[in-house]
Protein backbone atom coordinates (compact mmCIF):
# COMPACT_ATOMS: atom_id res chain seq x y z
CA UNK A 1 0.00 0.00 0.00
CA UNK A 2 1.15 3.53 -0.93
CA UNK A 3 1.80 5.96 1.96
CA UNK A 4 -1.00 8.06 0.78
CA UNK A 5 -4.23 6.97 -0.88
CA UNK A 6 -3.76 9.52 -3.61
CA UNK A 7 -0.31 7.68 -5.21
CA UNK A 8 -2.75 4.67 -6.07
CA UNK A 9 -3.42 7.23 -9.25
CA UNK A 10 0.41 6.40 -10.03
CA UNK A 11 -0.09 2.89 -10.49
CA UNK A 12 -0.48 1.30 -14.78
CA UNK A 13 -4.53 1.49 -15.25
CA UNK A 14 -4.32 -2.23 -15.78
CA UNK A 15 -3.97 -2.44 -11.90
CA UNK A 16 -7.16 -0.95 -11.23
CA UNK A 17 -10.37 -3.36 -10.07
CA UNK A 18 -13.07 -1.47 -10.89
CA UNK A 19 -13.75 2.22 -12.19
CA UNK A 20 -17.03 4.08 -10.72
CA UNK A 21 -18.60 7.28 -12.59
CA UNK A 22 -20.87 7.87 -9.13
CA UNK A 23 -20.47 7.39 -5.11
CA UNK A 24 -23.63 5.07 -4.74
CA UNK A 25 -21.56 2.75 -7.69
CA UNK A 26 -18.48 2.88 -5.92
CA UNK A 27 -20.22 2.25 -2.03
CA UNK A 28 -21.88 -0.79 -3.73
CA UNK A 29 -18.52 -2.67 -4.63
CA UNK A 30 -17.02 -1.70 -1.31
CA UNK A 31 -19.71 -3.28 0.62
CA UNK A 32 -19.45 -6.03 -2.17
CA UNK A 33 -15.59 -6.44 -1.27
CA UNK A 34 -16.61 -6.84 2.03
CA UNK A 35 -19.37 -8.95 1.59
CA UNK A 36 -17.09 -11.11 -0.37
CA UNK A 37 -14.74 -11.76 2.51
CA UNK A 38 -17.11 -12.33 5.28
CA UNK A 39 -16.52 -15.46 6.05
CA UNK A 40 -12.11 -14.50 6.47
CA UNK A 41 -11.67 -11.90 8.48
CA UNK A 42 -9.50 -12.90 11.45
CA UNK A 43 -10.56 -12.84 15.06
CA UNK A 44 -14.06 -11.73 16.07
CA UNK A 45 -14.27 -8.29 13.99
CA UNK A 46 -15.99 -8.04 11.14
CA UNK A 47 -16.19 -4.93 9.34
CA UNK A 48 -19.33 -3.04 7.79
CA UNK A 49 -19.90 -0.76 5.00
CA UNK A 50 -22.41 2.31 6.12
CA UNK A 51 -22.99 2.89 2.35
CA UNK A 52 -24.19 6.53 3.26
CA UNK A 53 -21.02 7.19 4.65
CA UNK A 54 -19.07 6.37 1.57
CA UNK A 55 -21.35 7.90 -0.67
CA UNK A 56 -21.00 11.26 1.31
CA UNK A 57 -17.35 11.00 1.55
CA UNK A 58 -16.41 10.15 -1.80
CA UNK A 59 -18.75 13.08 -2.72
CA UNK A 60 -17.10 15.16 -0.83
CA UNK A 61 -14.15 14.08 -2.63
CA UNK A 62 -12.69 12.02 -0.18
CA UNK A 63 -10.68 8.41 -0.15
CA UNK A 64 -12.63 5.41 1.40
CA UNK A 65 -9.21 3.18 2.16
CA UNK A 66 -9.45 0.26 4.45
CA UNK A 67 -7.53 -2.89 5.38
CA UNK A 68 -8.24 -5.80 7.51
CA UNK A 69 -5.98 -9.12 8.38
CA UNK A 70 -7.78 -12.50 7.37
CA UNK A 71 -7.52 -15.42 8.09
CA UNK A 72 -4.00 -17.88 6.83
CA UNK A 73 -1.93 -14.64 7.98
CA UNK A 74 -3.01 -12.23 4.38
CA UNK A 75 -4.15 -9.07 4.25
CA UNK A 76 -7.24 -7.49 2.61
CA UNK A 77 -6.75 -4.24 1.08
CA UNK A 78 -9.66 -1.81 -0.38
CA UNK A 79 -9.59 1.53 -1.24
CA UNK A 80 -11.81 4.21 -3.44
CA UNK A 81 -9.64 6.97 -4.60
CA UNK A 82 -11.72 10.02 -5.80
CA UNK A 83 -10.07 11.90 -8.58
CA UNK A 84 -11.22 14.05 -11.16
CA UNK A 85 -8.47 15.61 -10.65
CA UNK A 86 -7.86 13.92 -6.88
CA UNK A 87 -8.19 17.11 -4.33
CA UNK A 88 -4.96 17.16 -2.44
CA UNK A 89 -3.04 15.65 -5.57
CA UNK A 90 -4.35 17.86 -8.09
CA UNK A 91 -1.43 17.00 -10.37
CA UNK A 92 -2.39 13.66 -10.53
CA UNK A 93 -4.72 12.23 -13.45
CA UNK A 94 -7.13 9.58 -13.03
CA UNK A 95 -5.48 6.47 -14.72
CA UNK A 96 -8.11 5.58 -17.90
CA UNK A 97 -9.14 2.01 -17.41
Amino acid sequence: MPLESADWLLKSAARIEATFTGPEEAADWYAGQLTQHTETFAGTYAPTADRDEIVRRLAAGDDVVGGWWLTGGRFLSVNLVACSPHRLRREYVCPAR
